[in-house]
């Protein structure tokens, strides 16, 4: 690491780039570094043996196949599900676009345990839409979500919008003239999609797939809810089990089972990379809006299926869980005589444990959104701007940021309590136990995500600006702040919001970094819902399902001041 250091001046420029690098390093790789030495070596040295013998283990190698079986269809299901809305969408002239496309991408914010939570109330015995349907399953009955295809349509639906994303991304950025000369010579719509459009977006699809694999790979929340009662155990819940039941001294045990689930996730996204680099076709021409296909009479038919598709994964679950949390008792039907609002009274006023967790995951997605956006702002401003052994420096640390994000939050856990177990140097106080390992843990595996908005801000400035600002002799820091941290402030903010949405609601991370005292909204509903709690578990889900869409509304009002793409849903 000194050797990227040694000829850089040390002015305010090269002070930035190695308090940025090092923090970086301490938080995103550091924690990762030590999880496999703690995995793949032993007191002499490189072992492999406690990794063979995890491999051995049959309760391991069931939850491997299990996670591998289930991330490989469900994204398989996604990735079909997301290529046909965005076709849909991305290539026809359907109407209020972009309502469809807000209400598409809604689940993506939310968390997959409350996803999770509302297809339980839904498809559950006391089902309050079923069930004066008489379509309910009987009391004793196991519900069909409880089982493995309940648990790949979830993850499918859950990982669907980001295979959405990425394929309306690719559409939009194709030029338009191959589908025109096509179409002068006479080729129909169906014959352009098949030979052109889809050919060309390949690489996203492949990019889409992957995603999807292994976000599936690494979720928690709907493996936990779902897999846990049909008893189809994954890897991330067979770690979540086995250090919750023996605490820390089982640590090393759960790392090595850590390091399995990285390297494949590892293996899949340098697959995907090596994919992509052979199905790239190179385009000539600037990117255009995409042909918008006129339907005539098929766009009504069209556009009742996209809204009937919303109303089935969206409005169906989301209204089960309101009526869940409106009803005394879980299996009540919701009437005039039974309709109650104790449920939000006793999870916002009287619960001291949901008060503190609304309290803990708004102070750290907050102050961890706030570091993010901080920091982005410098390192974009390196990574994009600069040449050399700069740049290379900055770049090293943006790609310890991108691996952070890409392994599964549980392993991301386990790495972060091998790394601030024990008492820290000089201070000697233990980060374990506490908010503060939990907000680095936030810090660590989101700084990707706030760090993509603002790089893209970069990359569309004028170079000419900071030489200008050299001839007036104004210093690094003083460039960056009169200068860039103003023009990429909307970015910033963007990517700030996008990281404290996440982090609001998220359970992954802190499934097994909070104890008592350090609850987080995620945790505290997973809990409710495991302990028998349904009515407080549906009352604290709705007030997070209305508060991540408050949040995405407002940041509307961000669009007309930050680059293309920062706001997802927005054109």
């Amino acid at each position: 690491m000194t050797a990227f250091f040694r000829r850089i001046r040390p002015d305010g420029e090269g002070i930035t780039l190695a308090v940025l690098v090092a923090v970086v390093t301490l938080i995103c790789g550091l924690p990762l570094v030590l999880l496999f030495k703690v995995g793949v070596t032993g007191p002499g040295g490189l072992d492999l043996g406690p990794l063979i013998e995890a491999m051995g283990n049959k309760s391991v190698q069931r939850a491997l196949w299990n996670s591998f079986e289930s991330s490989f269809l469900s994204a398989l299901i996604a990735t079909g599900l997301g290529a046909g809305l965005a076709l849909a969408i991305g290539l026809t002239d359907v109407r209020a676009k972009g309502l469809l496309v807000f209400c598409l991408l809604l689940p993506m914010m939310i968390p997959p345990h409350v996803i999770a939570i509302a297809w339980i109330q839904a498809m559950g015995p006391g089902s309050p839409i079923l069930k004066p349907l008489g379509l309910a399953p009987e009391m004793g009955v196991t519900p069909a979500i409880y089982s493995f295809s309940g648990l790949v349509s979830l993850l499918a639906l859950q990982h669907a919008p980001l295979v959405f994303l990425i394929l309306r991304a690719a559409l939009r950025s194709l030029p338009r003239e191959l589908a025109d000369a096509a179409r002068v010579c006479g080729a129909g719509g169906l014959r352009v999609l098949l030979r052109i459009t889809l050919p060309l977006i390949g690489p996203s699809l492949l990019a889409g797939f992957m995603l999807a694999f292994v976000a599936a790979l690494g979720n928690f929340g709907i493996n936990a809810m779902i897999g846990i009662p049909a008893r189809y155990t994954t890897l991330p819940v067979l770690m979540w089990r086995r250090l919750a039941s023996f605490g820390p001294d089982v640590l090393p045990n759960v790392a090595v089972i850590s390091v399995v689930l990285a390297v494949v996730t590892l293996i899949a996204v340098g697959v995907q990379s090596l994919l992509q680099r052979r199905m790239r076709s190179t385009l000539i021409g600037l990117p255009q809006a995409p042909l918008a296909y006129a339907l005539g009479k098929g766009r009504l038919p069209l556009e009742i299926g996209l809204w009937g598709f919303i109303a089935l994964t969206l409005v169906l679950p989301f209204t089960a869980l309101v009526a869940t949390s409106l009803v005394p008792t879980y299996g009540l039907a919701l009437g005039a005589d039974t309709i109650t609002f104790n449920n939000f009274v006793e999870v916002l006023w009287r619960q001291s444990v949901t008060l503190r967790a609304f309290a803990n995951s708004t102070f750290i997605a907050a102050v961890a959104a706030l570091v993010i956006a901080v920091i982005a702002i410098g390192l974009g401003h390196l990574t994009v701007l600069r040449q050399g052994r700069k740049r290379q420096a900055a770049s090293l640390a943006a790609a310890q940021a991108d691996v952070a994000f890409a392994v599964p939050g549980l392993v991301v856990s386990i790495a972060f309590i091998l790394a601030f177990l024990k008492p820290l140097p000089l201070i000697g106080v233990s980060l374990y136990g506490t908010l503060w390992i939990i907000l680095l843990a936030y810090v660590a595996v989101f700084l990707s995500v706030g760090l993509k908005p603002v790089t893209a801000a970069y990359l569309q400035m004028d170079r000419s600006l900071e030489d200008a600002a050299r001839v007036a002799g104004a210093g690094y820091l003083t460039r960056l702040r009169r200068i860039f941290a103003p023009l990429v402030a909307p970015a910033a903010a963007s990517g700030a919001i996008l990281v404290f949405l996440t982090a609001y609601n998220e359970v992954t991370v802190s499934a097994l970094l909070w104890s008592s005292g350090t609850e987080t909204i995620g945790t505290t509903i997973f809990n409710y819902e495991d302990g028998g709690s349904t009515t407080l578990a549906a009352a604290m889900s709705t007030v997070v399902v209305l508060a991540t869409v408050l949040v995405m509304v407002a940041m509307n009002g961000l669009a007309r001041r930050v680059p293309a793409w920062c706001i997802p849903w927005r054109d």
